[in-house]
């Protein structure tokens, strides 16, 4: 199913074992650095596959998976409840959506491919009626201390409300809103930012108090929500010129 034609790229919806393979073969590259493997997990079966390609050749450059989901209630379904405790989140009464293995080709650099992504995302939540889109964002490797400045911004300006804040679950944690004193400085934390991450943050999204150290994908990562109603209209509105 195509969702979007954009330019020099397309997205459209898995359809096939091979579309799946493919997407899995592109995350193994990204995620442990080598083509040869697929990554793949139980959720993979469960999950919607979004592929983005380039229209010309059909050359693979991004992919991610969704996990629908009806309310709150069903959050423990998720790929984010294996590494957060998210009891607080149950009492969310709309359509969630979980968003994962996010990843572009790593011989590619085009600013288009992240447009064309939250543009197909859009036309998910619209096409579904989402209330909530969330998952785990990831900064490369284990080491903290590459990314404090962006985990100090985090801490100062996008943890999660209250009401819906993750608790701690994995057994290996970085407590960064705990732990850091520091005033972040705000060119080296957007530049260490992952991009996914940043668009979420754009968008009005929030994060966990904590990051989860992941030593099998190697890299840090943060829960991440979106209540799409909280997105500010002018960023709406470019989202829908994306679809559009």
């Amino acid at each position: 199913m195509l969702l979007m034609n954009k330019g020099r790229f397309r997205a459209r919806l898995a359809e096939t074992q091979d579309d799946i393979r493919a997407a899995q073969s592109l995350r193994h590259l990204c995620f442990h650095g080598t083509g040869q493997g697929v990554d793949a997990d139980e959720f993979d079966v469960i999950c919607d596959h979004v592929l983005i390609e380039e229209a010309r050749s059909g050359r693979l450059v991004c992919t991610f998976r969704f996990l629908p989901l009806s309310d709150g209630g069903q959050i423990g379904r998720s790929y984010a409840a294996q590494f957060y405790e998210l009891s607080a989140l149950e009492a969310f009464s709309g359509p969630m959506v979980e968003m994962g293995r996010f990843c572009i080709h790593p011989d590619i650099n085009d600013p288009d491919i992240l447009r064309i992504a939250w543009g197909a995302m859009t036309r998910f939540v619209d096409d579904n009626g989402i209330e909530m889109l969330f998952g785990c964002s990831s900064f490369h490797g284990t080491d903290e201390e590459k990314y404090l400045d962006s985990f100090a911004m985090l801490k100062e300006r996008h943890l999660a409300p209250r009401r819906w804040l993750p608790r701690v679950k994995a057994p290996q944690v970085f407590k960064f809103a705990q732990k850091l004193r520091r005033k972040p400085d705000a060119k080296m934390a957007m530049l260490r930012m992952p991009p996914l991450l940043r668009t979420y943050l754009l968008m009005g999204g929030w994060v966990s108090d904590h990051a989860v150290v992941d030593p099998q994908m190697n890299t840090l990562h943060v829960f991440t929500g979106l209540e799409i109603n909280a997105i500010p209209p002018a960023r709406k509105r470019l989202l829908r010129g994306v679809v559009g």
